[in-house]
Order: C-alpha cells, then sequence, then structure tokens
C-alpha cells in the first residue's frame, strides 16, 4: 500500500480517462492536469527509450509549474513498438486501418514510461508487456474501428476493448499496461521515490 507523507499530493499529468481510471481503483486520491504537451523525441531512439524521453520530457515541461517538494507529478506515454516502428494513436479511418493490419498475427511491445516529478528530482522507468493477437480479418478491422473509438489509443486498440477480448491470444506482462498504466509498479516506485 502507497504511504503518502502528510500534505503530499499526486497530480497525473495525463487526459487519459484510463489511466484516471487506473489510479482512481487503486485507491489514489490526486488531481489532473491536462496540457498540451510536445510529442516529439530525436530520430535515433527506439523503444523503451522513446517512452522514457516522452515521460522525462512531460516531466520537464511541468517541472516550473510544481516546484514544490510536497507535490509529486505522474507523467507517462505508452507507445506500441512493432517491427521496429512506433505504432502511436491514429489520426483517422485509415490509419488505424493500417497500423491494426500490422499487428495482426504478430506480436508486439506495448510500453509506458511514466515520470516522478518532485521538486527538483525526476524519476523515470518503463514497463514493457508483450502482446499477441490473432490474425485479424478485414471485417474484424472494419468492425472495431466503426464500432469503438481507437483514435485516443496508441496501436489503436483497447485491450479492454472488443477486439482485445475477441482477438488477443497472449499477454506477457502487465495487463493494466497495455491500457495504460503500469499501476504495480508504478505504486512501487512512488512509495520508494516518495519515502526516500
Amino acid at each position: 500500500m502507497l504511504k503518502l507523507p502528510p500534505g503530499t499530493r499526486l497530480v497525473l499529468a495525463s487526459r487519459s480517462p484510463r489511466r484516471q481510471m487506473l489510479l482512481e481503483a487503486a485507491g489514489l486520491k490526486f488531481e489532473v492536469v491536462e496540457k498540451d504537451f510536445d510529442e516529439s523525441w530525436p530520430g535515433n531512439l527506439q523503444g523503451k527509450e522513446i517512452a522514457e524521453y516522452l515521460a522525462r520530457s512531460k516531466a520537464g515541461q511541468l517541472a516550473c509549474d510544481y516546484p514544490s517538494e510536497e507535490t509529486v507529478v505522474i507523467t507517462a506515454d505508452t507507445i506500441v513498438w512493432c517491427n521496429g516502428e512506433v505504432l502511436g494513436k491514429p489520426e483517422d479511418y485509415k490509419s488505424a486501418f493500417r497500423i491494426l493490419k500490422a499487428i495482426s498475427g504478430k506480436t508486439h511491445e506495448v510500453i509506458t514510461g511514466v515520470g516522478l516529478l518532485n521538486g527538483k528530482r525526476i524519476r523515470i522507468f518503463s514497463e514493457t508487456t508483450l502482446v499477441t493477437f490473432d490474425e485479424l480479418t478485414d471485417e474484424d478491422i472494419e468492425y472495431y474501428i466503426e464500432n469503438f473509438n481507437p483514435f485516443d489509443k496508441a496501436g489503436a486498440y483497447g485491450i479492454q476493448d472488443w477486439i482485445g477480448i475477441t482477438a488477443n491470444t497472449k499477454i506477457s506482462g502487465s495487463y493494466f499496461n497495455v491500457v495504460g498504466l503500469p499501476v504495480n509498479r508504478l505504486l512501487k516506485e512512488l512509495n520508494d521515490f516518495i519515502n526516500k
């Protein structure tokens, strides 16, 4: 169980309703700050380096706004890494279709980089989960895109949605990481970070 020192304020810097739901389910009291972050990264980074870079960048972009040591800011960025390529949030129907075709019948990595900001201290970590899907037919993909809203999700899918329930064959690692936040690891890292 997470033990926060009295007066400690938790801030989640994320618009993701799934991250907010996960922290609420874990029993945490927190505030939400929504900010438009620069989510670009140097082209030489790969896989977890990208997720960690983005989490660090977001923490850095908030450092001046939250200088107090009584405040801990949580940043996060989830990417899907498949065949050496980041499969981000789809911009439109066509890109969602392309992304889902790319992960069809393959194992891909879902990587969440997490940043913890407390005054001048920053801690960055990442969690990787391997996810495998069955071969998806064009009809499966079209049905999913038309009936669910994959446009705010890395990899164009929610593991908790129809496509995850019906087509996911294997998960190796944290399920909640795929939803959007590796809660178990986050609680351990937060406890260590705050109480040091």
